[in-house]
């Protein structure tokens, strides 16, 4: 049987009581209704799930006790860290929930040339604590017991520096495929990177293939900003990951 998913930053042990945060309790006292002796499943990111049962429920206060923890969760076979440049509106959020569902390991916000998005200094904090809500939301939808690290906002020039051994940036004027492709190295990340609605401009793929990145196309078509590191990581993880 499934049960709703719910994370806690906290340390959980079998057979102890513990009392929810604020918005857990609100959500499954005013959202999911939930009464005392209802079970429900509880993550801290540590690899493991915990079942647990409803003690006592109020719309200001939710104690559960902890009964059973799972097996450790395996760790992904493909470990990919996305690039996601800034975009507007939904599309962001959008591109990194469905990137955790695709089981990535790390997400890099990034700063780029031509990027719709410029996020003053005093809004980029509420932006980190909601990009980070968004991943652990997507997480107790998807079953995932550990969270994706996220990285904070970033430019692109500063990002390349790091110590990336396979990277994959997807450019529709690529002539190589992913299929074309050598896999990775056991244990080495994949680092992938896509462009903005602006695209990356060419001194962006000039760096990037500077440092070892490797231009791909996805096919014929020019994918939106939010579609092609997804359509990439479901590639990636069929030719090379868990999805095999």
């Amino acid at each position: 049987m499934k049960y709703n998913r719910i994370y806690q930053d906290i340390p959980l042990l079998c057979d102890t009581e513990i009392t929810l945060d604020a918005g857990a309790t609100h959500h499954l006292s005013r959202v999911l209704r939930c009464r005392i002796d209802d079970r429900i499943e509880l993550f801290n990111g540590d690899g493991y799930s915990y079942s647990a049962g409803i003690q006592e429920i109020s719309k200001r206060q939710t104690v559960v006790r902890i009964i059973t923890q799972s097996t450790l969760e395996a760790e992904p076979t493909l470990h990919i860290h996305l690039g996601l440049p800034l975009s507007k509106g939904q599309r962001m959020d959008f591109a990194m929930q469905k990137a955790v569902e695709l089981g990535v390991s790390a997400i890099t916000p990034l700063k780029t040339e031509h990027a719709a998005v410029k996020l003053p200094e005093k809004r980029l904090q509420q932006k980190q604590q909601h990009w980070q809500q968004v991943i652990i939301s997507a997480c107790e939808q998807s079953g995932r017991c550990r969270l994706p690290l996220l990285h904070p906002l970033t430019s692109l020039d500063a990002w390349v520096q790091q110590q990336i051994h396979y990277g994959i940036v997807l450019d529709p004027q690529a002539v190589n495929s992913l299929a074309s492709l050598p896999a990775p190295a056991a244990e080495t990340a994949l680092h992938l990177v896509c462009g903005p609605e602006g695209g990356l401009s060419n001194s962006e793929i000039g760096q990037l293939k500077q440092h070892h990145f490797i231009p791909v196309r996805l096919g014929p078509r020019v994918l939106r900003t939010e579609t092609a590191p997804l359509a990439a990581i479901a590639a990636v993880q069929m030719l090379w990951g868990d999805f095999r």
